[in-house]
């Protein structure tokens, strides 16, 4: 067991946990340096969406946006390093924890807030997006860097998972779902975490990054896993179905 009982009970009552430290110093060096490298290719080949704006802005309204909340998705797809992060046994032994012996890959994704320019993520739950059953997935957040409230730290609201929210489309952007008028923001905890530090919550728990107002830069990389029979709803475009079901790598299976 990599967790106590003492933190799979905390989880289980308030959706998140703050776990600390799980990178060495050479292993975080050696992910910044491939996250930049991403980036940097990204921005050449207009291969990253900033959240910030429209998703159908061109590149240059994505460069010359006053705020950058900047991701990829599947960096695994892209680059080795992180490929093989998912398959890190330190963080799979607390996923295991949480939801069993038998883990699949949801899908990863990489948020870049820049400095003085990071814009907010907005107070939401992952499965309003994702709408899986069960509704057990769980996400490993990782700090590239130290992360705290005014660099973009992730803030939770606690007790939020045991509960679906009504989530409506935000009318400040055309992609994140707006939950404000439905969540208490006193009750809000910042996790702050080191550089190679993760938490995990669930795909239920209402949360939310601000913008980084400060001269550090902050990288931030989540896998969101799940159980194998885990479902979602068929996705549809011109009377085709272009998602049903999950063709995801097994990331650790007990038999």
């Amino acid at each position: 067991m990599a967790l106590t009982q003492k933190q799979i009970d905390f989880f289980s009552e308030n959706g998140y946990l703050s776990y600390g430290r799980i990178l060495e110093d050479a292993e975080v060096e050696l992910l910044r340096r491939e996250y930049d490298a991403e980036f940097a290719k990204a921005w050449r080949e207009d291969s990253l969406r900033n959240l910030a704006v429209s998703a159908d802005a061109d590149l240059e309204a994505k460069r010359q946006a006053p705020q950058q909340m900047l991701q990829i998705m599947q960096m695994c797809e892209r680059n080795m390093h992180f490929r093989r992060l998912l398959y890190n046994e330190r963080i799979l032994d607390l996923v295991q924890d949480l939801i069993g012996p038998n883990i699949m890959l949801f899908h990863d994704q990489a948020f870049s807030k820049p400095a003085r320019t990071g814009g907010a993520v907005f107070w939401h739950q992952d499965n309003a997006y994702w709408k899986c059953r069960p509704a057990t997935l769980i996400s490993c957040w990782l700090a590239l860097d130290d992360a705290d409230k005014d660099n973009g730290a992730m803030q939770v609201i606690p007790g939020s998972h045991l509960k679906p929210v009504w989530h409506e489309q935000s009318e400040s952007t055309d992609l994140l779902l707006d939950s404000e008028s439905q969540v208490d923001k006193d009750q809000a905890v910042v996790v702050e975490l080191p550089a190679g530090g993760c938490m995990l919550h669930h795909c239920q728990t209402l949360h939310y990054t601000q913008p980084n107002t400060t001269d550090r830069q902050r990288r931030a990389f989540a896998i969101h896993f799940m159980q194998p029979g885990t479902s979602s709803p068929p996705t549809f475009s011109n009377g085709q179905t272009i998602r049903a079901g999950f063709n995801h790598p097994v990331l650790r299976m007990s038999i």
